[in-house]
């Protein structure tokens, strides 16, 4: 059944050991699985938590739901929402935090369900994401969290590059540093992790820059696409197509390549930018931007280029190339395409093994 999407295991879990092995070689003793980007897929997952990740970390309470069999404790990654808190508390062993009341409210659900829930205060070093403002006062709040009977404060974290693109360096990771070392001093607590990133943070173990205490990364692209995200260089050992989507040709033509009559908006409210190459075999897979935005998907054939589509379907150019209808093509994806592959229920997934 097509448009699938092909797993490959074997390359994942070279992906997944060779990440683990360069963060432990940088003394970063948890290190995160994170799944999100799987959109609850369990196969992968249970294969995943078996390569070395010290914690599997999701977004969606929905995939922790499904992953409570596996042994790994479990991270709520996005910040709570204060109508989920029981929930939170039920489905993840720790999460990640930056508001009061919300941590409040996982308190008040800690002691209702008889628990003590872990917490990573976020602070946000200027990617301008979540956390608390690292130049803003924070030592009442810690203290005050640090006095709940419900919570405990495991450590403090950043997140960079998600949203301004900030990259993680030596120097605003020794940020984290200082914060961690003034709250252990003022408020006399205790704080096991200091979470330094993501998959943005991994040139920094490649060049053996990262600061000496950080000792958790929170890796999700790294794995699955072999590559770091501060600069979107590939990982050496890693692979980059160990997921793979395969669409079939359901339409096979020579045809003019630019529209013939009077141009408006096409399907989606877009004015076309097409231009004009004279006749063309053009073909057309069974695949759309229901499933897929067309522009996070790259061919593995050079002979086939990209024309555009609709909801459900994708125009390519197979002048130079031999398909034929019925003949399926192949295309690598970054990662908001395997994003988007993976949470429709209409691309079948299968894994090669």
């Amino acid at each position: 059944m097509y448009p699938r999407l092909l797993i490959d295991f074997q390359k994942l879990r070279t992906n997944a050991e060779t990440i683990v092995k360069l963060a432990k070689e940088n003394g970063v003793t948890s290190s995160f699985l994170v799944t999100k980007v799987l959109a609850g897929y369990v196969p992968a997952v249970e294969m995943l938590a078996k390569c070395g990740f010290t914690h599997l970390a999701d977004s969606r309470i929905q995939n922790l739901k499904k992953f409570a069999h596996l042994p790994l404790p479990k991270v709520m990654l996005r910040l709570p929402m204060i109508s989920e808190a029981a929930q939170v508390v039920r489905y993840s062993d720790i999460s990640l935090n930056s508001e009061l009341l919300t941590i409040a409210a996982l308190n008040d659900q800690a002691l209702r369900q008889n628990k003590v829930h872990q917490i990573i205060l976020m602070f946000d070093l200027g990617d301008l994401r979540e956390g608390l403002f690292y130049k803003d006062a924070y030592l009442e709040t810690v203290d005050i969290i640090s006095k709940m009977a419900g919570i405990k404060l495991l450590g403090i974290g950043t997140n960079l590059t998600c949203y301004g693109g900030i990259i993680p360096t030596p120097d605003n990771l020794q940020i984290l540093l200082e914060l961690k070392n003034n709250l252990q001093k003022k408020l006399s607590i205790s704080l096991e992790l200091v979470s330094g990133g993501n998959s943005s943070t991994i040139p920094l173990l490649q060049n053996h820059n990262l600061p000496k205490g950080i000792n958790n990364l929170r890796i999700g692209e790294a794995i699955m696409l072999g590559r770091e995200t501060a600069f979107g260089k590939p990982i050496p050992g890693t692979f980059n197509d160990a997921f793979v989507l395969e669409a079939e040709l359901i339409e096979t033509k020579t045809k003019p390549s630019y529209p013939i009559g009077t141009m408006g908006m096409n399907s989606f409210g877009e004015i076309p930018n097409i231009e004009d190459l004279g006749l063309m075999r053009r073909g057309i897979l069974a695949i759309g931007k229901q499933d897929v935005a067309i522009e996070n998907l790259f061919p593995i054939d050079e002979n086939v280029k990209i024309l555009g589509g609709s909801s459900d379907h994708l125009l390519v150019n197979i002048e130079k190339s031999p398909a034929l209808l019925g003949n399926r093509l192949r295309f690598l994806v970054n990662y908001p395409g395997l994003l988007q592959l993976m949470t429709s229920e209409y691309v079948k997934k299968k894994i090669k093994k």
